[in-house]
């Protein structure tokens, strides 16, 4: 199947050099095409140009899409969410209007443990069912490949239960999808009070489960302060690496708290949030393979902080952002905001912005050699938008809806 798409204003994210993540000043490299042609073959980039050396009787195409002055981008890739998840905790967004920290509703019973109660009361099916709705939506919001979190069960059959949703959305939807056991989001209350054991739980009867299945493809713990301490990570990560499970750690949202420090030490492939990161975190992360992961969602939508995520790119770092979409502290999958996000609170430049949630993002899932960007041989997952004066009006119309088609595989989505 060979698919043209021609008449494309401006052709962006193009990679023929194939770069797995952009790091420090490689991160304002956006190359792009005006008035370019695109070439799909079986459901991959084959090859793309400028419109005058397009020899259109010449491709033989099985389908033609007028991209009509539109521009073209690689889709969005999203390395952290939590969208399996059981209703809508908007009760709690009214707690934080009166002034109640992310904190301070969790010790109260709310947050991660609020929503584990709601999930154990759905089947999996009806789990499914929300999640796939969310699917469609940040598909059509233009994201390709999504990483999903386990963490709202905190029992060993719930955390099955979400893993085995996660698994048949991965089978079932058309969106690349990776997997994350996120037992250690939180002490399951069976465990009140005794977070030794319930961390005993995790890796002497949890990963073993988890593995039996086949259900995860990175493991992920919650290393913050009034969470998880950097020993009890380092213990569930060492646990987590014998049975191929690579560390992606939520770190320095609240504190620092050792977040990064673990990370770059057992070598997890991102560390996450770092609302709370500092110089030395900084410093840690350039002696280290981990990639930075900024949620500028998160810090709008709770009023915290917002990562250091220029500080990072000055640093020489590849610094990548995502979504956090969950129903307590980010209720939004939108990759388009995340990027207006990171360019008018972290002062990154559009194309910073783009690279950091496309190229880079696909490298914090390890999923870079085939997405991310517009390259031979790369999974043809790209959106048209409809016609735009710039690369910098895309963070700059910050809520203007500009996607007019999406593409996955190669194949439209509708």
């Amino acid at each position: 199947m060979i698919t043209l798409v021609k008449n494309i204003a401006i052709l962006a994210g193009i990679d023929p050099e194939k770069h797995l993540c952009r790091k420090g000043s490689e991160m304002s490299v956006l190359n792009t095409i005006e008035n370019a042609y695109l070439i799909v073959k079986d459901g991959k980039f084959d090859s793309f140009g400028k419109m005058e050396q397009l020899d259109e009787a010449a491709v033989h195409a099985d389908e033609v899409v007028d991209a009509k002055g539109g521009t073209v981008l690689p889709s969005w890739c999203d390395s952290h969410t939590h969208i399996v998840y059981a209703g809508s905790r908007e009760g709690e967004f009214e707690d934080k209007i009166k002034g109640l920290s992310y904190a301070e509703i969790a010790r109260r019973g709310g947050g991660i443990l609020n929503s584990a109660d709601r999930l154990h009361e759905l089947t999996e099916e009806e789990l499914y069912e929300q999640a796939m709705c969310r699917i469609d939506e940040i598909i059509r919001k233009g994201t390709g490949a999504v990483e999903i979190k386990s963490g709202y069960g905190l029992t060993l059959e719930d955390e099955l239960k979400m893993l085995r949703v996660i698994r048949r959305i991965k089978e079932t939807a058309p969106i690349k999808v990776v997997a994350t056991f996120l037992g250690a989001h939180a002490v399951g209350r069976a465990f009140a009070g005794r977070q030794g054991d319930y961390v005993n739980h995790i890796i002497n009867d949890m990963l073993p489960a988890v593995a039996k299945e086949n259900l995860a493809d990175f493991i992920d713990v919650f290393c913050d302060e009034g969470f998880f301490t950097a020993e009890e990570t380092a213990r569930m990560l060492e646990a987590g690496a014998k049975y191929g499970l690579r560390g992606k750690i939520h770190g320095e949202e609240l504190a620092v708290s050792g977040g990064v420090e673990v990370s770059v030490k057992y070598n997890a492939l991102s560390v996450d949030h770092l609302e709370a990161a500092d110089d030395r975190d900084i410093e840690l992360l350039k002696g280290g393979n981990t990639i930075p992961t900024a949620l500028p969602g998160t810090s709008f939508f709770l009023n915290m902080p917002f990562a250091p995520a220029r500080k990072m790119i000055d640093a020489g770092l590849p610094v990548a952002t995502a979504s956090d979409y969950n129903p307590g502290s980010t209720p939004s999958g939108d990759m388009k905001f995340v990027v207006s996000l990171s360019c008018i609170k972290m002062r990154l430049m559009p194309a910073e912005a783009i690279n950091a949630a496309t190229i880079n993002t696909a490298c914090a899932m390890n999923l870079s050699k085939d997405y991310g960007s517009i390259a031979e041989g790369k999974v043809a997952n790209f959106f048209i938008t409809r016609p735009i004066p710039s690369i910098s009006f895309i963070p700059y119309a910050y809520q203007t809806p500009i996607i007019e088609r999406v593409f996955l595989k190669g194949v439209e989505y509708k």
